[in-house]
């Protein structure tokens, strides 16, 4: 069972040119993910070479009412452009815009039967949008503990059931395993009864977001059990180094590179 390993360009490397921190990464061996591509060069990043795994699919808008909604999906339609160009599988969406410190655009204290109805419908078209193009929207979990308060539709549980709900193989979950040991634990459980919706895994340490193997959460137990659910899919580090950027992503390696791919040769 190999899984595929990938990096996130936003949180590693940050004293690089962020193109040459895609260049880093992929000469280490690894998958590149990237957020806002409005910031970005795309040029120069198609002209890596890298393989990029995912990026932020929508820069504007909400699930969750009418305005918001076609806000996403117009944004969502123009990463879908970006997508292309850059060869990325996957698009990533939560459940409303971030600002600032991640921050929500629009925050939300309570969720209603008619914000969970609009959402079911911006992402049933959403998933038209990701068949159309042959690529996947990914809905990521956050935790409204620390990082994302007044974020909708942050709970895995919430995000499997939207999912769920629409039913595509376009539209999977992101499985952000940092987010989800704060928001709501019990990980073992909560791989089991998600993993059919699956389109990545996310990973890093609680707290502090660093890379596993620095903190609470047992990753070397969450590879074996990803491994014996069948799990081949993409492993993303999403995580700020606690020392050297080096020395997170051989942590991330030692841990999940067994099923992984070696580094890239550079000799």
């Amino acid at each position: 069972m190999a899984f595929q390993l990938a990096a996130c360009a936003e949180m590693l490397f940050c004293d690089l040119p962020f193109v040459e921190r895609v260049r880093r990464l992929d000469d280490l061996g690894f998958q590149v993910e990237l957020w806002d591509w409005t910031a970005k060069d795309i040029g120069s990043l198609r002209r890596t070479g890298a393989t990029f795994s995912s990026m932020t699919g929508y820069v504007a808008g909400t699930l969750s009412d009418p305005g918001g909604a076609a806000e996403l999906l117009a944004s969502a339609a123009r990463s879908l452009e970006v997508a292309e160009e850059l060869g990325c599988p996957r698009l990533n969406l939560h459940g409303t815009g971030l600002g600032a410190d991640g921050l929500p655009v629009r925050p939300v204290g309570v969720v209603t039967p008619s914000m969970w109805l609009t959402a079911l419908r911006t992402l049933d078209h959403v998933a038209v949008l990701g068949e159309r193009a042959g690529r996947v929207f990914t809905l990521e979990n956050l935790n409204v503990a620390v990082d994302h308060p007044g974020t909708p539709f942050a709970s895995a549980a919430d995000v499997r059931a939207l999912v769920a709900a629409v039913g595509s193989p376009h539209l999977r979950m992101n499985l952000d395993l940092y987010h989800a040991q704060i928001g709501e634990g019990n990980l073992s459980r909560l791989i089991e009864e998600s993993l059919p919706y699956v389109g990545e895994v996310q990973v890093a340490d609680v707290p502090g977001r660093t890379e596993p193997g620095t903190g609470e959460i047992d990753y070397p137990f969450v590879a074996r059990r990803l491994g014996a659910l069948g799990y081949d899919g993409v492993v993303g580090l999403e995580a700020w180094a606690s020392e050297t950027p080096e020395l997170a992503i051989e942590r991330f390696r030692g841990i999940f590179g067994e099923r992984g791919s070696p580094a890239k040769a550079t000799g």
